[in-house]
């Protein structure tokens, strides 16, 4: 009886989170938000102290909901909230929606996959979660600035990975790679600003 209603709740909670999710894409599509650093900034700054917040929310949805372009918000958290700052919340918003991804993976199995994600890239790495090296696999990936990590991240929900071990790797394992394309995104941009001047 407690884990029917354990689970009840947990449906509810995961069908307000997606409702939720998919009501702030639809608004940052038709606003430009995740296309465009200006409008994401000019977004922020209408929300005061609460812009960390909403920034990190923003880039948890970016990592649920898989077709937004994350450079946008990792270059846009470096430029709106400076480096370290940039980053830290950059770290924490692609933390808690690379959890997110894995919870829901671990919910609703692989129907979610075939429903976010390209066949051609469903059918690239699927083997892996068929492999008893998986955690190693999941883990080098997840240091790699160059893999599809969230794809990866649902993915690993389908296999027997625990969340405390998901959790470990992904704490451990994104800083260097936000660090990297944090920075050298931020780099890049004011190089073609200099540019441009």
């Amino acid at each position: 009886m407690e884990n029917r209603k354990m689970r009840k709740l947990i449906n509810i909670i995961m069908a307000f989170a997606t409702i939720t999710a998919i009501a702030f894409l639809i608004y940052g599509l038709k606003t430009d938000l995740f296309y465009s650093q200006s409008v994401l900034g000019d977004f922020l700054t209408k929300f005061g102290i609460w812009a960390p917040i909403i920034f990190i929310i923003f880039q948890t949805v970016q990592v649920v909901f898989p077709i937004l372009p994350g450079g946008i918000g990792l270059l846009g958290g470096v430029l709106i909230f400076g480096s370290l700052t940039g980053f830290i919340y950059n770290y924490i918003g692609i933390c808690l929606g690379s959890i997110a991804a894995f919870l829901i993976s671990k919910h609703y199995g692989t129907p979610i996959l075939e429903s976010l994600f390209s066949i051609k890239l469903q059918k690239k790495y699927m083997s892996w979660a068929e492999n008893k090296e998986f955690p190693k696999l999941f883990t080098v990936a997840i240091f790699m600035p160059v893999a599809p990590d969230d794809f990866l991240c649902y993915l690993a929900g389908t296999t027997k990975m625990t969340l405390k071990r998901f959790t470990i790797i992904i704490l451990l394992g994104k800083p260097f790679a936000i660090a990297l394309y944090s920075f050298g995104l931020s780099a890049v941009f004011q190089h073609l600003a200099l540019l441009v001047q």
